[in-house]
């Protein structure tokens, strides 16, 4: 560094300790958000960010067509085993026709996972999953397809409005398993290639309907 640059930043050093500093220093507001949105609708937000995931979604306006898309799902990736344990799914399903088992029979030769979630966050596109839902650990893990159906109104914006949600509705009986679903399982330890599927589904698809 040259004479004359080092005299120039120790100038601009001098100028700035003469510039006086606010009294008292404003405090810092800790309730802030971290991170801001890029769109003003969650939907939007979560979206690109669930597809940017590798997951694969299906926007329903109604029940109807959530059905209509399950049916073609089904023949589009040709599912035979379909395990469903959720009282919402099964009535759905069993009012569809769509062949399914609620037990966990079988469960070895399982193709698909239906499951509902607890709750979407839209900043880092994920689907949050818990053990106090009827699908349990298993469900929502052992499938090489994991089917997510979820409702608009289950969208929040960050992870920790997402915690505050569990907090609300389970009090001090949280459970034992909060995960937070972002894409399918992936891995990329071995030679750095990137491999889905590796300890979880292969496949994620969210059935999302308006309510």
């Amino acid at each position: 560094m040259s004479q004359k640059a080092r005299e120039n930043i120790l100038h601009k050093i001098q100028a700035a300790l003469q510039t006086p500093t606010e009294r008292p220093v404003p405090k810092p507001d800790f309730n802030a958000p971290i991170y801001a949105l890029e769109h003003e609708h969650l939907a939007v937000e979560f979206v690109e960010v669930f597809k940017q995931n590798n997951g694969e979604f299906y926007y329903c306006e109604n029940k109807d067509e959530l059905l209509d898309r399950l049916k073609l799902l089904v023949q589009q990736k040709n599912l035979e085993n379909i395990f469903a344990w959720e009282l919402p799914l099964i009535e759905m399903l069993s009012e569809s026709g769509i062949p399914f088992s609620q037990d966990d029979a079988g469960l070895l030769k399982v193709d698909a996972g239906i499951t509902l979630c607890e709750c979407m966050v839209a900043r880092t596109g994920s689907l949050v999953v818990s053990s106090k839902q009827a699908a349990g650990r298993r469900l929502t893990i052992y499938p090489h397809i994991h089917i997510v159906v979820a409702y608009l109104s289950q969208l929040v914006p960050d992870i920790k409005d997402g915690l505050q949600l569990m907090q609300q509705r389970y009090g001090a009986q949280l459970p034992s398993m909060i995960s937070m679903v972002t894409g399918p399982s992936r891995t990329a330890d071995i030679e750095k290639t990137l491999v889905l599927g590796a300890h979880g589904p292969k496949e994620l698809i969210l059935l999302l309907v308006e309510d």
